[in-house]
């Protein structure tokens, strides 16, 4: 996800087709924040170079409002076949 969340980063900065190197910038910049109690941890994200190179691969010459429309659907997909799943799952149970 977070090669993704770099790529997506890229491009709403104007970027239209990011590099390897464009990601691995992202990447190496981000910092986490995670609350536990009082105490925030700062952990940087690392660069995975067999997911960064699958990514630019799979988008290569591809519009990224289609990519998304296109995970929309899938996951409104997935979403209702979960659902259904459930509740046969609940009728099973008599919940």
């Amino acid at each position: 996800m977070k090669v993704i969340a770099a790529y997506l980063l890229a491009v709403l900065g104007g970027n239209t087709s990011p590099s390897e190197k464009d990601l691995k910038k992202i990447l190496a910049s981000v910092v986490h924040f995670e609350l536990t109690l009082v105490v925030h941890a700062a952990v940087g994200a690392e660069a995975d170079d067999d997911r960064i190179q699958l990514l630019l691969s799979q988008v290569e010459g591809k519009d990224i409002t289609e990519l998304i429309a296109a995970g929309r659907e899938k996951l409104a997909s997935i979403l209702l076949e979960l659902r259904i799943f459930m509740e046969n799952i609940c009728k099973q149970l008599k919940l």
